[in-house]
């Protein structure tokens, strides 16, 4: 376990756990995690027993209590701009960037980091991020839209993510972006190998073999239609590339005698998404799929964390040594 930094971070839209243990893993600790999903709520509360958790819709939630917090974290709900959706954007009722400015104001966080999917950054978009960007600016921050990638971060995944990050201004000169690691990500089968061969599998070696790239992006699903899969039909295709059935979720690994394209069980896509291994899914397959899908790979947080935290303790040491 990595040092605690003594820097605090309140976390929104928590769900299944991605970025809070990449903050974790940072040293950064958890003030309050606020969560709607009671899968994902009963998931953070069953790994993370010590962990401050708050069952219910962020609108309701008060910042107050928790002036003075170092960072506001979270990843806020996706579908307002996804291209997969109907691309609403401040008009879709999902949209929580404006609890997210009203938080900002009530806890005045020396940063504030958020996660996204890609399409944010779509043109129809641009007066809306202009909006949110000089509502922080108002309150003393500057703020940045990034478009980064998991697997640079070691993630054996292709997952396009914009993360927006704002500093406060005193601050600002002290954040670096982190940089792609220098080792490519591990494949698909190099991750999977001892888990899709665990029931003895005797094409598991030829599997591995073959499965010779990372994933595609791995895919939540929606709340309101269908299970638990690896995607659309495009999707479903570049899995079908690695040797993936990617219809549906399976409970196990393949038999002894396995014959045709493999399915992959929760754990495995956890395990895509960079979860470790005793980090635990409540729910059933459905929910736990879905927790996983939506996820903030941890490895990708706790590079983004990382460099907030090099910033806000190289800003400490400074501002109690003057």
């Amino acid at each position: 376990m990595i040092k605690s930094s003594g820097l605090t971070t309140v976390e929104l839209c928590a769900g299944g756990g991605g970025q809070a243990l990449g903050y974790e893993q940072s040293g950064i600790h958890h003030q309050v995690l606020v969560e709607i999903d009671k899968h994902a709520v009963q998931t953070l509360r069953l790994n993370r027993p010590g962990w401050n958790v708050i069952h219910g819709d962020l609108r309701a939630f008060d910042g107050r209590p928790y002036k003075g917090a170092d960072i506001l974290s979270g990843g806020l709900p996706c579908p307002p701009f996804s291209v997969a959706g109907k691309q609403l954007g401040d008009q879709d009722e999902r949209n929580l960037f404006p609890e997210m400015i009203r938080l900002v104001d009530e806890i005045g966080p020396r940063a504030v980091m958020i996660e996204n999917v890609r399409g944010i950054l779509d043109a129809v978009f641009e007066d809306y991020r202009l909006f949110v960007g000089s509502e922080l600016e108002k309150l003393g921050y500057r703020p940045a839209w990034r478009l980064m990638n998991a697997s640079d971060f070691g993630v054996p995944q292709l997952r396009p993510r914009v993360v927006f990050v704002a500093v406060r201004k005193e601050y600002t000169e002290r954040f670096q972006w982190p940089e792609p690691g220098q080792t490519p990500p591990p494949t698909v089968g190099e991750t999977l190998f001892d888990l899709i061969s665990a029931n003895g599998w005797r094409g598991a070696k030829a599997w591995k073999k073959a499965a010779n790239e990372i994933a595609p992006t791995v895919v939540g699903g929606s709340h309101k239609h269908g299970g638990p899969d690896l995607g659309p039909t495009r999707a479903r295709r570049a899995w079908e590339q690695l040797g993936v059935d990617g219809r549906s979720i399976a409970n196990e690994a393949p038999a002894v005698d396995h014959t045709g394209l493999p399915r992959l069980t929760v754990r495995m896509v956890a395990r895509i998404q960079g979860f470790p291994d005793d980090w635990e899914f409540a729910g059933g397959k459905t929910a736990a799929y879905r927790q996983v899908g939506n996820a903030f790979p941890p490895p990708f947080a706790r590079a983004i964390a990382g460099k907030l935290r090099e910033c806000l303790s190289v800003s400490r040491l400074v501002r109690v040594a003057g």
